[in-house]
């Protein structure tokens, strides 16, 4: 039997107060902060120039347009659950509304992918830029103590990368408030640099650097004209992957039915115009053909304007966002497992609440183990697309279940509601299957094998021990909390 939990029964645990709840702390600003937070990271500094060498040229603005477009599909469906369910759990939440335990199990365990694996390889390129900062101050640590086990002979551990993943941890468990203002100080300084890239490049814009803005098709698929703006699209896809970190805040937005939307939508909107703004000035910088196996397209095409100073303000731009980025996926990963676990799904220990900072404090601790084993000794070159197909796989879902609860419950109050179901939906799915079928053979047998080892782990655990499945197989539905007046 496949057990749903009542959407009423989510809402009352929503509205709990007390010892052992999450406290309400965030606003629609921090929200939306949370979101440019998890979004700006390295994409916008590398990917950039990436898919304007090797796909679209200039109209890489283009690719960035087209991204958030297929973007926005999962991001309206993500809003409307997150505004009527406002529930920590994000996609895992939602799938057990709308498909039942077993599917919420299978895209819980998903869920680790995207944040638990994405932090872990988000620490080891921190770890990366961190130490060219060093450098710039003539300082070099031993390649042991920067690189993972097997890519040193002899051992090693990438201690960088480890410290920063230790360091948010223990931030997180101060408190949800104290880290969204670490948060919000990090967005701060990483738009900041970027207004400034854009402001001061601007007035350095070569236009024939723009021509012809769509350069000729070469012959082959993907490399440059229409396919290549597609093609383009596709990777620059992944610099806006995060923004559904917001929906894990849900049960600690003091007005998740007006701020949840307010965080999904509004950084996605920001964080596209800061994108398209930001590759149309550096592809008129310089030729987008110099951009060609480079790793810092940013800095390289900054050079021609003089200002030799933002190359530090870059560096420490990027380290602000990759820090964000950790900062925001620790924080999404700990509340989906906090959320599991209080449906007795994953042992009680990842839903123990600490007594002063009312903070998953445990789980915290947990993935701070978990996630700096993967950043300080694995290499996690190719880890990079289990994260992307994870992600992908709960964006899918995310919009299956729209389209579910629109039948099965369309008379329910929806705050914020999709547009255009069923064409918005399943557009969102449509994209996300075309660029999961993109990925190689190696990230679907990745998959397959940890989505083996989760559902092992449901069987064996949390079908025996689920709150849901223990209580008569059915759970009575409780009135919705009235709204304060």
């Amino acid at each position: 039997m496949n057990l749903k939990k009542p959407i009423d029964v989510l809402i009352a645990e929503s509205a709990e107060s007390g010892e052992g709840t999450l406290k309400r702390t965030l606003s629609s600003t921090s929200l939306v902060a949370l979101g440019i937070g998890a979004i700006i990271g390295a994409g916008l500094f590398s990917l950039t120039g990436i898919a304007a060498a090797d796909h679209a040229g200039p109209a890489v603005t283009l690719s960035f347009v087209l991204a958030a477009v297929g973007c926005a599909f999962a991001g309206l469906c993500y809003a409307e659950f997150a505004s009527m369910i406002p529930v920590a759990g994000s996609a895992y939440t939602y799938s057990y509304a709308t498909m039942g335990e077993f599917m919420a199990w299978v895209i819980g365990w998903d869920l680790v992918l995207e944040y638990a694996l994405g932090a872990a390889t988000v620490g080891v390129s921190w770890s990366g830029y961190f130490n060219k900062l060093l450098h710039e101050f003539g300082l070099e640590m031993p390649l042991y103590l920067t690189k993972s086990f097997a890519e040193v002979d002899g051992g090693g551990i990438n201690l960088p990368a480890v410290v920063i993943v230790s360091l948010l941890s223990l931030m997180l468990i101060r408190g949800t408030k104290e880290s969204a203002s670490l948060n919000n100080i990090l967005v701060i300084v990483k738009v900041a640099v970027v207004i400034i890239f854009i402001a001061l490049g601007w007035k350095f814009i070569n236009p024939a650097n723009h021509t012809p803005y769509i350069p000729a098709n070469t012959g082959v698929k993907g490399e440059f004209g229409i396919s290549g703006i597609a093609a383009g699209a596709a990777l620059v896809f992944f610099a806006f992957i995060g923004f559904d970190a917001v929906s894990t805040a849900a049960q600690e937005a003091k007005n998740p039915q007006k701020g949840m939307p307010i965080g999904i939508l509004g950084s996605l909107v920001v964080c596209t115009i800061l994108y398209v703004l930001f590759a149309h000035v550096m592809t008129g910088l310089v030729p987008f053909t110099v951009f060609k196996g480079d790793a810092s397209p940013a800095a390289t095409a900054f050079k021609v304007t003089g200002y030799s100073w933002l190359q530090m303000g870059l560096i420490i731009a990027i380290l602000a966002g990759y820090t964000s980025v950790i900062l925001v996926m620790l924080m999404g990963q700990s509340r989906v497992f906090y959320t599991m676990s209080k449906d007795g799904l994953l042992p009680k220990f990842f839903s123990s609440i600490h007594s002063k900072f009312r903070t998953p404090f445990k789980t915290n601790i947990f993935f701070m183990f978990f996630v700096s084993i993967f950043a300080g000794f694995v290499p996690v070159t190719d880890l990079g697309h289990m994260v992307s197909i994870g992600t992908l796989f709960a964006f899918s879902l995310v919009c299956i279940g729209v389209m579910l609860l629109r039948k099965t419950d369309p008379d329910r109050p929806r705050p914020f509601k999709t547009p255009l179901v069923p064409f918005v939906p399943i557009m969102g799915i449509i994209v996300c299957v075309y660029l999961m079928s993109s990925l190689p053979l190696e990230a679907w047998i990745r998959l397959a094998i940890w989505m083996g080892l989760g559902v092992t782990i449901y069987f064996f655990y949390g079908k025996k021990n689920s709150v849901l499945g223990n209580s008569g197989r059915t759970v009575k539905p409780v009135d919705p909390p009235k709204p304060e007046l």
